[in-house]
C-alpha cells in the first residue's frame, strides 16, 4: 500500500513538474511547421549572433534557425521562409499629392512636421512582448497602398507603382510556396530590427549596408530631430537612441503600429551587399570587427597565420571570410551585416507595404516620400559618411572579389544567400551558378 502510494505521488509531482515547464515555455518557441515536398524546421535554440556598433545594438533575443528547401540544406543558416501574409492595402494620406494620385486620409492625422526637443529615446526591456507574445491574424493590415486614376498622365509615378506591386506578389508567391499559417505569434525577433517614426506613421526595418544610415537620417528629419542630414554625424544615427524601436513599446502600441503604420523596407543585391560588409568591416582599421571575427577567423583558416595578425586580427582575407561564413562550425557567430535580409527583417511575418532596392534608391525613397506625405524639400541624402573618398560597392566591383573564389566557392555562397535572390527578384551574378 505505501508503495502504491508513494508511486502515484511521484507520478503526480511529475505532471505537475511537466505543465509548468511548458507554461513557462515561450509560445514562438513551440511552434513548428512542416510543408508536404519541403523539409525545414523552426529550432529552439537561436544562432549565435555577435553584435556591432554599426546599424545594431545588441543581439536579437529569440533568433530562430530555419532549415529551407532541399536546395538550401547544403549551407548551415539559410533564409527563412516564414508562413505567407500577403495583405491588400489601404493608404495614408500625403499633403503632397499630386492630382493624378488618390490617397486614403486618416481624420485625425495631423498634416506638417512639429519640432521636437532632441530627448534620446531610454531602450526598453524586451522581455514585455516575450512574456506577452502577440498573436496576428493573416491579412490583419489596414493599411493600403495608394491608387492611381485611370487617366494616369504621371508615367513615371505609374510605373513606380507597378514595380511595387509586383515586387509584393514575388514576395507573397515565395511565402506561399511554404507552410501556410492562419496566424502567426510575433516574438521580439521578429521586432527588434524596426524603427518607427511615429509622426508619418512609418515601420523602417532596417538592413545594413543597403542605406540605412541615411534612412535613419530621414527618419531622425521626419520626427523633427534635425533639418537637415547632414547635421546628423555617423554615431549620432546608430548611438544617440533618438528612434524607437519597435520592441520598445507594449503590446497594444506595437500590434496598433503593425496593423495600421506604413511598413517599409529596402534591400541590396546579396553578394554586392556581402562584399560592402567586407570592405567596411575588414578592409580599414575596425577596433570591434578586427578582434572579435578577425582572430577567430586568421586562426582557424590561415595556415602559418603570423602572430602579429593572430594578436590583432587585421588583414583578413576574402577567400577566409568566406571560408567563416559557409561553415558549420562558425568559429563565431553571424552578424547583422551580412545575414540573410530574410532573416533579418522576416517579411514573410511582417506585412511590408513598401519594398526598395539599394540599386534604384533615390528613384524608389523619394516615391515613398512622396507617398507618405513628407515635407516637399525632403530628398533621400546620396552622400557616403563613412571611407567617402573609397568609390562605393558596385557589381564590377563585386565581381573582382568573387574571382577569388573557386567555382565551388561561388556556388555555396548563391545557395546560402538563395532565399533573397529568389523572394527580391535578383538574377544568377555568374553564368556558372545553378
Amino acid at each position: 500500500m505505501r508503495l502504491t502510494c508513494m508511486f502515484s505521488f511521484i507520478l503526480l509531482f511529475g505532471a505537475a513538474g511537466l505543465v509548468l515547464f511548458i507554461h513557462l515555455q515561450d509560445p514562438a518557441e513551440l511552434v513548428h511547421h512542416q510543408t508536404p515536398g519541403l523539409r525545414f524546421s523552426i529550432g529552439l535554440q537561436p544562432p549565435k549572433t555577435v553584435c556591432s556598433v554599426d546599424c545594431t545594438s545588441s543581439n536579437q533575443d529569440g533568433e530562430i534557425i530555419e532549415k529551407a528547401a532541399d536546395k538550401l540544406l547544403k549551407v548551415n543558416q539559410t533564409g527563412s521562409p516564414y508562413p505567407p501574409h500577403w495583405l491588400p492595402a489601404k493608404s495614408q494620406t500625403s499633403d503632397r499629392r499630386q492630382s493624378n494620385i488618390i490617397f486614403l486620409m486618416k481624420d485625425n492625422e495631423k498634416k506638417g512636421i512639429e519640432m521636437n526637443p532632441i530627448t534620446p529615446y531610454k531602450r526598453r526591456k524586451r522581455f514585455l512582448i516575450k512574456k506577452s507574445p502577440i498573436l496576428i491574424a493573416m491579412n490583419s493590415s489596414t493599411v493600403n497602398f495608394s491608387r492611381l486614376k485611370d487617366d494616369e498622365r504621371n508615367s513615371s509615378w505609374k510605373r513606380l507603382y507597378e514595380i511595387q506591386r509586383a515586387r509584393k506578389k514575388l514576395m507573397q508567391d515565395v511565402c506561399s510556396k511554404y507552410k501556410s499559417n492562419s496566424r502567426r505569434i510575433i516574438s521580439p525577433y521578429y521586432v527588434s530590427r524596426i524603427f518607427v517614426e511615429d509622426k508619418h506613421r512609418i515601420l523602417y526595418c532596417e538592413v545594413p549596408k543597403a542605406g540605412c544610415s541615411n534612412w535613419k537620417r530621414v527618419l531622425m528629419i521626419l520626427n523633427g530631430f534635425a533639418s537637415s542630414a547632414k547635421e546628423i554625424q555617423h554615431n549620432t544615427v546608430h548611438n544617440g537612441n533618438y528612434l524607437r524601436r519597435l520592441d520598445g513599446f507594449d503590446r497594444k502600441g506595437i500590434y496598433h503600429r503593425l496593423k495600421t503604420y506604413t511598413k517599409m523596407l529596402f534591400i541590396r543585391e546579396p553578394f554586392e551587399r556581402l562584399v560592402s560588409a567586407f570592405r567596411d568591416k575588414f578592409e580599414h582599421a575596425n577596433s570591434y570587427y578586427h578582434p572579435v571575427f578577425g582572430k577567430p577567423i586568421i586562426s582557424k583558416y590561415r595556415r602559418n597565420a603570423t602572430r602579429e595578425a593572430l594578436r590583432t586580427g587585421s588583414g583578413v582575407q576574402f577567400k577566409e571570410f568566406i571560408q567563416y561564413l559557409l561553415d558549420v562550425h562558425k568559429p563565431v557567430g553571424m552578424d547583422i551585416h551580412w545575414d540573410h535580409v530574410s532573416r533579418l527583417c522576416s517579411p514573410c511575418f511582417i506585412d511590408f507595404d513598401f519594398i526598395g532596392k539599394f540599386e534604384s534608391m533615390e528613384e524608389d525613397a523619394n516615391f515613398l516620400l512622396h507617398l507618405i506625405g513628407a515635407p516637399h524639400n525632403l530628398t533621400f541624402p546620396q552622400f557616403k559618411d563613412r571611407h567617402s573618398n573609397e568609390a562605393r560597392t558596385t557589381a564590377r566591383i563585386t565581381q573582382q572579389y568573387f574571382e577569388q573564389l573557386s567555382s565551388s566557392e561561388r556556388q555555396r555562397t548563391y545557395d546560402f544567400y538563395y532565399m533573397d535572390y529568389l523572394m527580391f527578384n535578383y538574377s544568377k551574378p555568374f553564368e556558372d551558378l545553378h
